[in-house]
């Protein structure tokens, strides 16, 4: 989908306030309500704008503790990497998971409470997961710099 100097202003705006209203939001990008709005829903139609969510604070909810943990598969033939995203989708943990090139097969971020937190995560599913075969993790020891807005060309 090709944007405009509106669709990115559109973009931007929501990326900093999903709640913003529409008659807020038509404001900010210098648009009649209704054309923002016909233009908000052309950018969700298109799959650009996947959705809202609000945004929680992992401290206070408790998962303070941000683990990298890089996988290693047996082999890497389609049926086991179909299998291992499979289990690796229904462990609330993982935050994140990203299929790798290099000395790793999957890069999974979890969010945890404590250290205790993550050895119970670590022998009652990690090292459960189908067809794994090392894994290594890392622990954060803080965040530097996390972004929630793409940027935008």
């Amino acid at each position: 989908m090709k944007l405009d100097t509106f669709d990115h202003a559109i973009v931007r705006a929501l990326q900093s306030d999903g709640r913003t209203t529409n008659a807020a939001l038509a404001e900010k990008v210098n648009l009649s309500e209704s054309a923002t709005l016909r233009r908000l829903r052309a950018l969700e139609q298109s799959g650009l704008i996947e959705g809202y969510t609000a945004v929680i604070n992992q401290q206070k909810a408790g998962c303070p503790v941000n683990v990298f943990v890089n996988i290693t598969l047996e082999r890497q033939e389609q049926a086991q990497l179909r299998e291992f995203e499979q289990a690796v989708r229904k462990v609330p943990e993982v935050m994140e998971c990203y299929l790798m090139s290099g000395e790793y097969d999957y890069l999974l971020r979890v969010v945890l409470a404590d250290t205790a937190d993550f050895e119970r995560l670590h022998s009652q599913h990690l090292t459960r997961l189908p067809h794994v075969a090392r894994v290594h993790s890392s622990f954060a020891l803080r965040t530097v710099q996390k972004s929630r807005e793409l940027p935008l060309r």
